[in-house]
């Protein structure tokens, strides 16, 4: 697991943990990844990197990463073999652009990405982006906004890497609802076809998880649940992995199957 931690100053930077069954981690003391102190990074990264991603394509684990700086908020992308030693690729975006994960397989040669852009223009809404390099991307086009009057109004969010079923790619996203007392931050589902990931077969209309427990309603930033990952086992089950209140780490599992039913017969519009 790669994960966000805070210094002390509120600046954040990426640890890593360990663990033989997706339930106990054992933490490393020191820390994954730290801004860059030198370098065309340098500027990018000053105020802290964080929402890590990871995917696996072609035996190198691929991990994008929110950068903070006075420039705004961009989109890196590093890249692992053994998750000892890392190398920064590019900044593959500019600001402000959050909520950034790459498709675990290419499409007609390209990979493919899911962002979201942190614009009023085209409301908090979710984009998708195509590449033969993994530094430059274009054929974007905006393929899911927030529903007006739902769970998810206020905007919407890319989470976990897309998961391959045999129906699409299940697509576990945040969706946040503005009221009197702060924002809510809850997770839903959105299935993408197989062989063309821009577009979207079916989005579940109301949420598959909220913040209920204590520890997601009271913390670092109240009722949050927030998704950067989930793990496929082969029994057909899923661990889902959230950040609670912005101060703890979560999981829970479900099961693949249920999850995209609840999909396809509750569905909505993406746009």
């Amino acid at each position: 697991m790669i994960f966000r931690a805070h210094k002390h100053n509120g600046r954040s930077l990426l640890g890593k943990a360990e663990s033989d069954d997706g339930y106990h981690f054992s933490v490393d003391p020191k820390p994954f990844m730290e801004p860059a102190k030198e370098g065309r990074f340098q500027a990018y990264e000053a105020f802290g990197i964080e929402d890590p991603r990871i995917v696996e394509i072609d035996g190198e684990y691929l991990i994008t990463y929110s950068a903070y700086s006075e420039n705004g908020v961009r989109i890196g992308l590093a890249k692992t073999k053994d998750f000892k030693t890392i190398e920064r690729i590019s900044l593959i975006t500019e600001a402000d652009y959050r909520n950034l994960v790459i498709f675990p397989e290419k499409f007609n040669g390209l990979y493919a990405r899911l962002d979201r852009p942190h614009s009023e223009i085209a409301p908090w809404s979710v984009w998708i982006s195509f590449s033969p390099d993994l530094k430059y991307w274009g054929e974007s086009q905006l393929i899911m906004k927030p529903c007006p009057y739902h769970w998810d109004e206020m905007k919407i969010g890319p989470g976990a890497p897309p998961i391959k079923t045999k129906q699409g790619w299940l697509n576990i996203y945040h969706g946040v609802f503005p009221t009197m007392d702060g924002s809510v931050y809850r997770l839903g589902l959105a299935l993408h076809r197989l062989d063309k990931p821009e577009e979207i077969i079916a989005v579940a209309d109301d949420w598959i998880l909220q913040p209920e427990e204590t520890y997601e309603r009271v913390g670092y930033v109240h009722n949050v649940v927030f998704c950067c990952g989930a793990v496929p086992e082969d029994d057909g089950s899923l661990k889902i992995y959230w950040g609670a209140a912005d101060n703890v780490m979560c999981v829970g599992t479900a099961r693949i199957d249920q999850l995209v039913n609840h999909c396809l017969k509750n569905s909505r519009s993406p746009l």
